[in-house]
């Protein structure tokens, strides 16, 4: 048939002609068609990347940013365990010390519970001029002892007691007769001092720490003063003191005076006292959030501790952290009871020991036990 139309093909000429049905019908799609999807696979090979990343999503990058602040919190924090841990370990190796518990024949057993044997030391030698100037010391020459207390924290969660040992004290000093226990520190320095504490007591002394005037002020100074409250106006120009009545913030040489000052009609009863509520203050300072965490108080601190305190042979900086927390926490206070303060000749007025209360105090520290409230310094 010429120029008739067949099914399955086209006899004509023409350029339509030559068009085949189906590409027709891809051109033109039929009713049911479905445009398929941008990225989908089209034939052989690997499918795009976004198709492999789901229908219609794309696949996400890597968090290398998060990855890399992460990395650096990281390498942060190392460096500043390892600053920590190389500062306690120079502060530790840099602290003063001594040999202030030897053994001895005779020397008590170990008691229950921690023992500390605190001095404050008079010793002027590593002070300038204007220091002693500054902090109204005097030039007086030798070693004496300005305080003297007995900290006993217990094995359990009890308080800590802190006594008080008037250094006017009269007690046996081995090899030198009776005398003021301030005496046994001029004589024989620590290691004296312990003995003659350890026998008149009966408490087995564990650790030693000793504080001269300069590093008392330093450290007070370090942790940016500490606060008080002074119940009555306080002068006395041999100690440079000059304070009025109130709650107040003392400074190094203010706190040096205040635990200093014997004008008082009581003097060293009254100092003792003085001495205790400074020293709990001051603990509870130093263990605060506001000095640890502020490395601009928590620094200078330490350093302050290297140049002043010295401590036993077999002591350290861990152990002075355990006793400044055991303070800083609160602590019972106590001054071994006196029974007299009788003149003794060759040893001038001395402070005479209350002997049953006295046994009664140190037999309860000595079983690690609560001190008897009747002994106790009630809180104002």
């Amino acid at each position: 048939m010429n120029g008739g139309y067949q099914q399955g093909g086209y006899q004509g000429g023409g350029r339509s002609a030559q068009r085949p049905p189906q590409q027709r019908t891809r051109a033109y799609p039929q009713p049911g068609y479905q445009q398929p999807q941008q990225g989908a696979r089209q034939g052989g090979g690997r499918p795009p990347a976004a198709a492999r990343a789901g229908a219609g999503g794309y696949r996400q990058a890597p968090p290398r940013r998060k990855r890399r602040v992460g990395r650096i919190v990281a390498v942060v924090l190392v460096l500043l365990l390892a600053l920590g841990v190389g500062m306690w370990v120079y502060v530790d190796s840099s602290l003063r010390r001594i040999d202030a518990l030897g053994d001895y024949e005779g020397r008590p057993a170990d008691t229950p519970g921690t023992n500390w044997l605190l001095v404050g030391s008079d010793a002027r030698d590593d002070l300038t001029e204007e220091q002693k100037a500054e902090l109204a010391t005097g030039d007086a020459g030798g070693r004496r002892t300005d305080t003297i207390m007995l900290l006993h924290i217990p094995d359990g969660s009890g308080k800590a007691t802190l006594v008080s040992v008037p250094r006017d004290s009269y007690v046996d000093i081995p090899g030198n007769g009776k005398n003021k226990i301030n005496a046994a520190f001029a004589i024989g320095g620590p290691s004296l001092l312990v003995q003659s504490l350890e026998g008149a007591t009966g408490i087995h002394v564990d650790h030693y720490m000793e504080i001269g005037f300069g590093g008392f002020a330093g450290i007070v100074d370090a942790i940016g003063g500490v606060d008080l409250c002074i119940d009555e106006p306080m002068q006395d120009p041999l100690a440079g003191l000059d304070l009025q009545p109130g709650c107040q913030e003392l400074n190094g040489a203010q706190a040096l005076g205040f635990v200093r000052t014997r004008a008082f009609a009581t003097a060293d009863l009254q100092r003792v006292q003085n001495q205790r509520k400074f020293l709990a203050a001051l603990s509870d300072k130093a263990t605060s959030a506001g000095v640890l965490a502020n490395p601009f108080r928590a620094f200078p601190l330490l350093f302050a501790s290297t140049d002043s305190i010295s401590v036993n042979s077999d002591d350290h900086l861990h152990h002075l952290a355990g006793m400044a927390f055991a303070m800083g926490g609160g602590v019972d206070t106590v001054t071994v009871p006196v029974g007299g303060t009788p003149t003794v000749p060759g040893a001038g007025s001395v402070v005479q020991w209350d002997r049953d209360n006295a046994l009664r105090l140190f037999g309860a520290l000595e079983k690690d036990e609560p001190v008897p409230a009747d002994l106790l310094e009630q809180p104002k």
